[in-house]
């Protein structure tokens, strides 16, 4: 059995005697931008991005000699020999074990004479033209581990780890800063959308940056001329009440005390100065502490808020016990690696006016900015790209929407970090009927994934997502996320008023291509200029059920797509893109009959799942 680890250590000090480094400017300083290789458009250099012409179907071959299913093999049919390092195994689930059962040499023999069953990927592309998700379902592998066993640990650009493939659509009914604050305690990350302006824009991106802290290192500060009134109203409009008394009344200066909820809650006079309510008495850690050990101090001390001080008792940075049970309760948040702020994205558009909008959430510390256009591929957005990675090089930047090869190809060389991929299949989208111009999306994931694979730029499934299955299948294409609008709307955390029709609780979900959301400022999404009077609307306004809360809900497509991938015998999203490539996942064509076949069907009133779309 693995050895037991150690219990922490109670740590008695009430200071730590370091020296303290002052933390960058920036949000991560890991997350630096990388020159992206140089790509030629000569198109005899550009891989062709037709469709494969069908592969014949390889035989299953015997195992070479020396390998180690013939090293391990036994006369017992089906015997699954245990591994005598025990440490892969999962706790809740012992007798899983990190190997394949083995087969007899007749048995190996007969799978050889026999064809394979299913399509490679490229031969699926091939069979199907004009793939889309509903069109393919994946054959089930061997399973020899535990759904908590599977690794989903992704990227959304070159330098930006997430822990679930999940990230929210840039629309104004769908990601705002609740929504943004929940994909990152939930492991993926929200995409705060630009149909506002760019003061509340930036605003929600601050509220997503200061949910979760390690060292605040601008905290609300606060001099001995303040007022009880001041806190009172800290408390009502920011939620916190925490603030350090300094002489200056800013960081930087001596700290003086601090006034905590238990110092105003039963103060009637709001005119009282907060020099006769602070708590003056402070346990305090000094510059240059780890947040391990603040962390550990905090937790000896049974303090709230632990001032980080120096050696002349100047404030220099504050550290939250919010923040600690934030670590404890979501321990696969998203997180920044320097300053353990969650992470949080936000789009911008294409336009001159867009680049005050960058400048203010680069000084908001946001991780990654998305191009929002519908079309991504055109000057304006290559522009942007170049400007963006010129000025503020530590922003990732995802470029997009495209479907095709070389379409990704002009972003590339522009110096985009990532790429999103649909065109017109989202549910609310009209693109593909008014405009005639998309491509369905299995096969734009399909295409374009396998191209910007080769410059190690990830992709981003964005549109068409109807249930979990749907995020399964635009993964296995080699997606490394999803982005969601209508799975995510209609949640508690989304943004909108509830209403009621047919006795179902529902809220407003519209298209960013809508004549409301154009209304309000949305059209330069497609390049409309605001003053011309004919706007053609690519998209629709409508309405979704509840879906209740998102910490309820990501959880649950976390599972079911940890169990798919179960299903298909691929322990990580980056085994399942190797098996691709390998042939080793293997894939089915589906029909109408067989689509219809695969629902529910020939039962009445049927009670669907409590999480439907």
């Amino acid at each position: 059995s693995p050895p037991q680890r150690g219990l922490p250590v109670r740590r008695s000090m009430t200071t730590v005697e370091t020296s303290f480094k002052d933390k960058p400017g920036v949000s991560n300083p890991d997350h630096g931008y990388k020159q992206p290789p140089e790509l030629s458009l000569d198109p005899s250099a550009v891989p062709p991005s037709s469709q494969p012409q069908r592969q014949p179907r390889k035989s299953l071959e015997k195992e070479p000699p020396g390998s180690p299913i013939t090293s391990l093999r036994s006369p017992a049919f089906g015997h699954i020999p245990m591994s005598p390092d025990r440490s892969h195994l999962s706790p809740q689930v012992p007798g899983y074990v990190s190997n394949r059962p083995e087969l007899s040499p007749d048995m190996l023999e007969a799978l050889r004479l026999h064809e394979q069953d299913g399509f490679t990927l490229a031969q699926l592309v091939a069979e199907q033209p004009g793939l889309t998700y509903d069109d393919f379902l994946m054959l089930p592998g061997h399973i020899y581990f535990a759904p908590a066993d599977v690794s989903t640990n992704t990227r959304i650009t070159r330098n930006i780890r997430l822990r679930a493939p999940f990230v929210s659509s840039p629309m104004d009914t769908v990601s705002e800063s609740a929504v943004a604050i929940s994909m990152a305690l939930m492991g993926g990350i929200g995409i705060v959308h630009y149909n506002c302006s760019i003061e509340e824009q930036a605003q929600m991106v601050r509220s997503v940056k200061r949910f979760k802290n390690g060292f605040i290192t601008n905290p609300m500060v606060m001099g001995t001329d303040a007022k009880v009134g001041d806190v009172v109203n800290i408390k009502q409009t920011r939620g916190f009440s925490g603030v350090p008394i300094t002489d200056t009344g800013k960081i930087g200066g001596k700290l003086l005390g601090i006034v905590c909820t238990r110092d105003i809650d039963f103060v009637v006079d709001h005119e009282l100065s907060v020099n006769d309510v602070m708590t003056k008495q402070l346990v305090v850690a000094r510059e240059g502490c780890t947040l391990t050990e603040a962390n550990e101090l905090m937790k000896s001390s049974k303090v709230g808020k632990l001032p980080i001080v120096n050696g002349q008792g100047q404030l220099i940075a504050l550290i939250s016990r919010t923040d600690l049970l934030k670590h404890r309760d979501y321990p696969m948040s998203s997180v920044d690696k320097s300053s353990k702020q969650l992470l949080c994205g936000a789009a911008v558009g294409t336009r001159d006016s867009d680049r005050a909008r960058v400048g203010a959430l680069a000084a908001e510390h946001v991780d990654v900015i998305v191009i929002d256009s519908a079309q991504g591929d055109s000057t304006f957005q290559a522009d942007m790209i170049r400007w963006i990675k010129a000025n503020f090089p530590r922003v990732e930047v995802v470029g997009g929407n495209v479907v095709t090869s070389r379409q990704a190809a002009h972003l590339i060389s522009a110096g985009c970090d990532g790429l999103r991929v649909g065109m017109g299949v989202g549910s609310i989208c009209t693109t593909q009927e008014v405009m005639a111009c998309g491509r369905p999306q299995a096969m734009s994931i399909f295409q374009v994934t396998r191209f910007a694979r080769q410059f190690g730029i990830p992709c981003i499934a964005d549109g068409g997502i109807r249930s979990p299955g749907h995020i399964v299948k635009a993964l296995s294409l080699g997606a490394s996320c999803v982005m969601m609008g209508s799975m995510l709307a209609g949640s508690h955390e989304a943004p909108g008023e509830w209403f009621y029709r047919d006795g179902q609780r529902m809220k407003k979900y519209r298209g960013m291509g809508s004549k409301e959301a154009m209304d309000k400022g949305s059209s330069t999404r497609y390049l409309i200029n605001s003053k011309e009077t004919i706007r053609v609307e690519q998209g629709v306004s409508g309405a979704v059920v509840d879906k209740g809360s998102l910490y309820q809900f990501l959880p649950h497509l976390h599972m079911c797509l940890r169990q798919a991938l179960q299903d298909i015998g691929m322990k990580s999203l980056q085994e399942l893109h190797q098996g691709n490539e390998d042939g080793i996942v293997r894939f089915e064509k589906r029909t109408a009959a067989a689509q219809a076949e695969g629902r529910v069907h020939t039962v009445q009133h049927v009670q669907g799942s409590t999480y439907r779309n």
